[in-house]
Order: structure tokens, then C-alpha cells, then sequence
């Protein structure tokens, strides 16, 4: 007798407060904030991952640095204790456009940089001491059902373009692909050994941590109301200094002048409780390999440390007029639907209590591009638009932003994201009727695929190329 798959869990036992990454451990303690005037020779606008690295590496380079980070909340609110747990080089979509401007020996350059970074942060991490459940057993791209095995067999020869040697990329047939982690109606899928599972919110909090045992002072509850050539006026005073970067990601259209810069894009998470031994043993996922599948409106997951499994994507994408709900509640049709996802591909899982629904924001460029920018002679900078892939890249726009600021000509400064500056977002309503139509498009593709169309929706195409990716 064939039983029925479980239905899907209720709602969250716990909804929004900032993010799983968070519970065990409680939110930090709080800084002091600013509270009047400060002369710096850098203020770093944010208080997650890039800021923190880029003053992590110039107090390393130059310790007489005085820095201040200013954070809003506090540091890693945002982001960075908020994502998926994916230490990843990919940079999915990107290398065509940084080919297109500056040719492929730059676009393949950026790509093995970000392969270095993911090393970076282990090592780093390593050597100071911060404890975050870090574990490089690289990434799998899962190809569920024909369509997505089509594609991922296509995307293969474009990868090794890119730059993806054999060491890089590896294909697995289902029975390898089941020798690691068993997905429902997997056909193969894609490994790299450069992506390594993190916990998020203890990696930002230890960066923090390091940073402030360096001599840089963290402000938070200190909210910057403007950036301009030589100050960051905040609510508490004016911080004074030669260099100001802005490293606000997914808040960056809250800044004045700053609106249509990078939207803020909303994904949200579901975690499990602990899964007991034979649900585990069931799908088998008993190493600490991150894995996505090929959908359209793609998902993302962790086996975590204490045998849980969280999976995100994409809930309500985009909220009008690039508003942010900094709580992170996450609506009750998301959780559902990510759970009936949870079930599709671990069938064994189907039913698990879901301890936590959050939601965060992620900066998206009218390209779908991260950039690095720096003017010397305003001494203005600012780093982001990670979309989100944001947990490497930030280290390598920390590295980046330190050689801009010392005035180093380097091999990171010469990378094709350097300096890369794209039109702004369309105004409203037009920006909240393209976005939220590019995503209704991809699941209506994904839907169409998965009953039986036999290739590439052409509705996926036409979102592709309505929305720039």
C-alpha cells in the first residue's frame, strides 16, 4: 500500500524576532551608541559583514587607523544574521556582464578571486578564534525532474567558460548524488568544493567581536541619516572623516538620495527542529554539503549542526516604495509554501515541526551585479549589491575596499566590479509592478515545468530578459 506523503507543518513556532541564528545563543548585548561628535580617519555606514571585514583589514594593514562602524540595530541585524549559511564562490548570472565590459580574462579573474575568498574566511575564522560551525563540504546544485536536468547539462560548458576547472565543478549522476543527500526526484546534480556551511549570526558577531579587540569602535543604535564628502551625520552627532563607506546593503534605499539605488529584496527561511535519527537517516544527509535546486525561483538549504534543516527562498520578493520590515515576520502562505517544499524534496521530513519563520532584505542593482565603488578625491566609497551571495563576496569587498582607501594598485582593485556603476531602479509604481511580476512569471514557469512541459518555460526566458538577469 502506497501511503500518503504528511501534510505540511503548521505555522512557526516562533515568527520573525530577527532569525533562527539567533535563538540559541540570544541577541548580543548592545554597544554604546554615538552620542556627539567624532573625528575618525574611516566611519563605515552598516554593521554587518562588509563593514566589518573592511575595518577587520585596514586595522590588520595600518593599526593607527582610528575607525568608527555605525550601525543602526546592532551588528549583523541585517543580512548577515539573517542568510542562509552559504560561505559560496558563485556569483550566478554575473560573469557575462563583467565579461561584456571589460572582457573575460577580468570576469574569470573576479571568479577565481571568489574562489580564494571562500578559503579566506575559513582561515580567517580559524585564526581568530571565531566559532561558527564552519564546515567546507562544498555545494550542491540538485537538478529535480527532467527540465532541471536539461538545464543544469547545458550550464556545464558555460561554466568551464567561466573559468570552472574540473577540480571546480563536478557532475554526480542520481546514484552519486544519493551517496550524499537523497532528494525526491533528483536526476544528478552539481558539486563544488568551494562553498562551505556557516552559522551565520555566530560568524558576524565573532567578526565583531575581533574587530573591537583591534581598537575599532562599533557604534550602535546610531543611525546615519546622511553621507556626504568628509561626514556621516547621524541622529547622536556628526562623525568627522576622510573616508566614509557606506556597506548598507538591502537598507540602502532608506538613505537620502539613496531610493533607487539597490532595491531591497525580501527572502525568507524556515528551520525544523532537530530531525530525530530515522528521519536523518532517511534522506541521508549526514554531511554538511549547502544544496539548491534548479527551479527558477530557486531554493536554498543547510543541514545545520544540531541536525536541523533550514531551506529560504523567495516569499513576498519586493514591498512598494522599497519598504523594509526590519522584524522579519514572515507571512503565513510563505511559510506554508516553503514547507510543501521542504516535503517535495525530503519527503521523510514532511510534517517536521517548523521552530522558526524569518525574513530578511537583500540589495539587488538595476543589473544584478555586486560592485565596489571608492573616489579618491571625495573619499566616499561604499560596497554591496550582493544579490544575494553576499556571505564571500562581502570578504572580498572588505580586502578590496582596504587596497581603494590605502591607495594600492593591486590585483583586487583591478577587478571588474571595481567602479561599476549601473542606472538606478524605475520609479513606482513600475519598480513594484516589474519585480513582483518577474517572480509571479518564475513560479508559473517552475509550475509549468514541473507538470510535464518538457523544457524551458518560455515565460522564464521572457522574465529573464524583462528583468535584466
Amino acid at each position: 500500500m502506497t501511503m500518503s506523503p504528511a501534510p505540511p507543518a503548521g505555522p512557526a513556532r516562533t515568527n520573525g524576532h530577527v532569525s533562527h541564528w539567533y535563538a540559541a545563543d540570544g541577541l548580543p548585548a548592545p554597544r554604546p551608541a554615538l552620542d556627539g561628535d567624532l573625528d575618525v580617519d574611516v566611519a563605515l555606514v552598516g554593521g554587518g559583514y562588509t563593514a566589518l571585514w573592511t575595518a577587520y583589514y585596514l586595522k590588520k594593514a595600518e593599526p593607527a587607523l582610528r575607525i568608527a562602524v555605525l550601525e543602526k540595530e546592532f551588528a549583523g541585524f541585517g543580512a548577515s544574521g539573517r542568510n542562509g549559511g552559504w560561505l559560496t564562490a558563485a556569483l550566478p548570472g554575473q560573469f557575462r556582464r563583467y565579461a561584456a565590459a571589460h572582457g573575460r580574462p577580468a570576469a574569470v579573474a573576479m571568479q577565481r578571486a571568489m574562489f580564494a575568498t571562500v578559503d579566506e574566511v575559513v582561515a580567517v575564522a580559524a585564526e581568530e578564534g571565531i566559532e561558527a560551525d564552519v564546515r567546507k563540504d562544498g555545494e550542491l546544485h540538485v537538478a529535480v525532474g527532467a527540465v532541471q536536468e536539461q538545464r543544469m547539462l547545458a550550464h556545464l560548458p558555460e561554466l568551464r567558460e567561466e573559468g570552472w576547472g574540473e577540480e571546480d565543478m563536478l557532475r554526480l549522476g542520481p546514484g552519486e548524488l544519493a551517496d550524499r543527500v537523497r532528494v525526491a526526484g533528483a536526476r544528478g546534480a552539481l558539486w563544488t568544493p568551494h562553498c562551505a556551511r556557516i552559522h551565520p549570526a555566530r560568524l558576524v558577531r565573532g567578526l565583531a567581536a575581533t574587530v573591537e579587540r583591534l581598537g575599532v569602535t562599533v557604534h550602535e543604535g546610531t543611525e546615519v541619516l546622511d553621507i556626504r564628502p568628509g561626514a556621516a551625520v547621524c541622529r547622536g552627532g556628526t562623525v568627522s572623516a576622510r573616508h566614509v563607506l557606506r556597506a548598507t546593503e538591502g537598507f540602502t534605499a532608506g538613505l537620502r538620495g539613496q531610493r533607487r539605488t539597490w532595491v531591497p529584496m525580501n527572502s525568507s527561511m524556515i528551520v525544523t527542529a532537530p530531525l530525530d535519527r530515522a528521519v536523518r537517516d532517511e534522506i541521508g544527509w549526514h554531511g554538511a554539503e549547502v544544496l539548491g535546486d534548479g527551479a527558477h525561483a530557486y531554493c536554498y538549504a543547510q543541514r545545520t549542526a544540531d541536525d536541523r534543516i533550514a531551506i529560504g527562498g523567495r516569499g513576498v520578493p519586493y514591498r512598494f516604495g522599497s519598504h523594509v520590515d526590519s522584524r522579519g515576520e514572515t507571512h503565513t502562505s510563505t511559510q506554508r509554501q516553503l514547507a510543501e517544499l521542504l516535503g517535495r524534496l525530503f519527503p521523510a521530513a514532511a510534517g517536521a515541526p517548523i521552530d522558526h519563520a524569518w525574513s530578511g532584505v537583500l540589495g539587488v542593482p538595476r543589473d544584478w551585479c555586486a560592485t565596489v565603488q571608492y573616489d579618491p578625491a571625495t573619499g566616499l566609497g561604499a560596497a554591496g549589491g550582493y544579490v544575494g551571495h553576499g556571505v564571500a563576496t562581502a570578504n572580498l569587498a572588505g580586502r578590496t575596499l582596504r587596497d581603494l582607501v590605502l591607495g594600492r594598485d593591486t590585483e583586487l582593485t583591478r577587478l571588474p566590479w571595481v567602479g561599476r556603476k549601473v542606472r538606478g531602479w524605475e520609479p513606482e509604481p513600475l519598480r513594484w509592478l516589474g519585480i513582483r511580476g518577474l517572480y509571479v512569471a518564475y513560479r508559473a514557469a517552475d509550475r509549468r515545468e514541473s507538470g510535464g512541459l518538457g523544457r524551458t518555460s518560455l515565460i522564464a526566458h521572457a522574465a529573464d530578459l524583462l528583468g535584466g538577469r
